[in-house]
């Protein structure tokens, strides 16, 4: 396993629509997949998107940690292949985002609350999960990466966009409804 460069905003592969991935088993993958585990627990975040890694494949691994798990509860690093998020209603709320891509800035970002996660397992076994909370926002924000869409194209109000250690001297409460 080795720990991958990770693309910043402004390179073309997070601009453009990743490619399906054809045969999940193939060894390529499978390295790319173990290269990723690596890059993301080295990088200190909860998901991370192929193209991030300069792989434009449609392929993203997330996990939801025990302090982030809210009501949804906590899930285990989980790796989708061709995956497809559908939004279960109208719901959305404004959340705070960063990105292993926009190091140091954060923002508020308007999410759908409850999403269906569909796509393909390390084994192709089809994947079919409800989440809600923070995990439909992760998964949300690493599926914008295969489509080529960064979280501060999501934004509506850039009032809620600044860099990390200022926010964090300086906190902004989100407002209540979606902007």
């Amino acid at each position: 396993m080795a720990i991958l460069k990770i693309a910043r905003m402004g390179h073309p592969v997070l601009l453009a629509r990743a490619a399906e991935v054809e045969d999940v088993r193939a060894a390529e993958g499978r390295r790319l997949l173990a290269d990723m585990v690596a890059t993301l627990k080295d990088a200190g975040g909860v998901g991370l998107a192929a193209p991030q890694v300069f792989a434009s494949v449609r392929l993203f691994i997330f996990y939801v940690p025990e302090s982030r798990a809210g009501s949804g509860g906590a899930l285990p690093l989980t790796a989708v292949f061709n995956p497809v998020v559908t939004p279960l209603d109208e719901d959305m709320a404004l959340g705070w985002e960063g990105c292993l891509s926009i190091p140091g800035l954060r923002a508020a970002v308007p999410r759908y609350k409850k999403v269906r996660l569909s796509g393909l397992g390390i084994e192709g076994e089809a994947l079919n999960m409800v989440l809600e909370g923070f995990a439909a926002r992760v998964v949300q924000h690493e599926a914008d990466h295969l489509d080529g869409v960064m979280y501060p194209m999501r934004m509506r109000d850039f009032r809620y966009f600044g860099f990390n250690e200022e926010m964090d001297r300086n906190p902004v409460p989100l407002p209540g409804e979606v902007l």
